[in-house]
């Protein structure tokens, strides 16, 4: 209401105003055409101006060196194809200073284990948060962290601080390629899932392939469903699997373009494992990339919209796990709305509306094994998070677990 009881609504439509709002501007017969003369802010620089507002409060003090890392370029890793026989390939890679960093790890998860053990004998143990193999007083029989299961897995990484790239994989005598570059803390959600001789594994939103080629290059999925909503990067999940995978092998790979938030409907509690790598902001991409950019203004709905379609995934993913199995979530973005609170929503609607019980796993000692390679978000309540550094510019990459009842 106006002074006097008058309706604001009259007020401002006649031009007479409103107390503390100035004076209503004149209409003219003329409109000025604001999509012809305003300039247009490329999607990347509001990606940019978002993730200042929103990631500044989050990181603090830590946002500048992450925001000069997601503007700088990427560091990649190269997942070797165990499906090639190039032969010499480790080889050569090593002679270039690089190292496989999922070896090095399982090395020192062992050596972990190890002194852990004696640690027992002694009455304190190894513990997961500690950096450096560094021993803290805990109750006996505390459990060491384990070892990252994908031994077969073997990615090469440059040194931290080293900005080498990886040259072009070469065809082996069949045509299959060499080795497949990727953003090396991919990889992280792969080795979360823990994928057993024989699982059944769905990977609900496959394309374009790298965590596919992955799980196969484990050697242990009795069964590997690769499912994507969209059918053009569909083609390019079947490109992946043509450069790098034998026929034989490739042929077993059920790959299919269902909406992935329908598949208990198609395969309700089928899986022992199940990878939701959902559509995400793909931070480093929108800040850097203008094409197919989340940020571009036509897509403003569709972007708030991701924490929605986010939970249904990954609803859809807990209900295709079988009883005991596991789901591992992830994403390429920093923001909290899209990682813990993704998953917490998830835990409790699968309880309430569902009657399953799920619980997020304990992921720290991830960042024991990794930290040599990768830099990690202290900060998060469920899950790890890999923060992208200059001296080590991978990520981000989000990641939990989470195991059904």
């Amino acid at each position: 209401m106006a002074m006097g009881g008058r309706p604001l609504l009259p007020l401002l439509r006649w031009g007479l105003g409103a107390p503390g709002l100035g004076a209503a501007p004149r209409r003219h017969r003329h409109k000025e055409k604001w999509a012809a003369t305003a300039p247009r802010i490329p999607a990347t620089r509001l990606a940019l101006h978002h993730f200042d507002a929103s990631y500044g409060l989050q990181l603090g003090e830590r946002w500048p060196a992450v925001r000069a890392a997601l503007l700088c370029e990427q560091k990649y890793g190269a997942l070797l194809n165990s499906f090639a026989s190039a032969e010499h390939v480790a080889q050569e890679l090593e002679l270039h200073n690089a190292t496989d960093f999922v070896s090095e790890a399982a090395r020192k998860a062992q050596s972990l284990l190890q002194g852990s053990e004696v640690g027992v004998e002694k009455g304190e143990s190894v513990s997961p948060e500690g950096h450096g193999g560094g021993r803290t007083v805990t109750p006996a029989g505390t459990s060491p962290p384990p070892a990252p299961i994908g031994s077969n897995i073997k990615c090469y990484t440059f040194p931290r601080g080293d900005i080498t790239r990886f040259r072009p994989a070469w065809p082996d005598s069949l045509g299959l390629l060499s080795y497949y570059l990727m953003d090396a803390a991919s990889l992280l959600p792969i080795l979360a899932l823990n994928v057993q001789p024989d699982d059944f594994v769905l990977d609900l939103c496959a394309a374009p392939g790298g965590k596919t080629l992955a799980l196969l290059q484990t050697g242990a999925c009795g069964h590997l469903a690769a499912n994507d909503v969209s059918i053009s990067r569909t083609k390019r999940l079947y490109q992946i699997l043509s450069s790098y995978v034998p026929k034989n092998v490739r042929e077993a790979v059920s790959v299919t373009s269902y909406d992935g938030r329908d598949w208990a409907e198609l395969e309700g509690g089928t899986f022992h494992k199940v990878l939701v790598d959902v559509p995400c902001t793909t931070d480093r991409h929108s800040v850097m990339e203008t094409d197919n950019n989340i940020f571009h203004r036509r897509r403003t709905k569709e972007r708030q919209m991701l924490p929605m379609l986010q939970l249904q995934l990954l609803i859809s993913g807990i209900l295709a796990t079988k009883p005991g199995g596991d789901v591992v979530y992830s994403t390429c973005s920093l923001s909290p709305l899209q990682n813990e609170y993704v998953i917490e929503r998830a835990i409790e609607i699968a309880e309430t509306q569902f009657n399953i019980t799920t619980h997020a796993e304990d992921l720290s000692h991830f960042r024991t094994l990794f930290q040599d390679t990768f830099c990690f978000s202290s900060d998060c309540r469920l899950g790890e998070l890999v923060l992208p550094h200059l001296t080590a510019n991978f990520g981000p990459i989000y990641f939990c677990k989470l195991h059904r009842a």
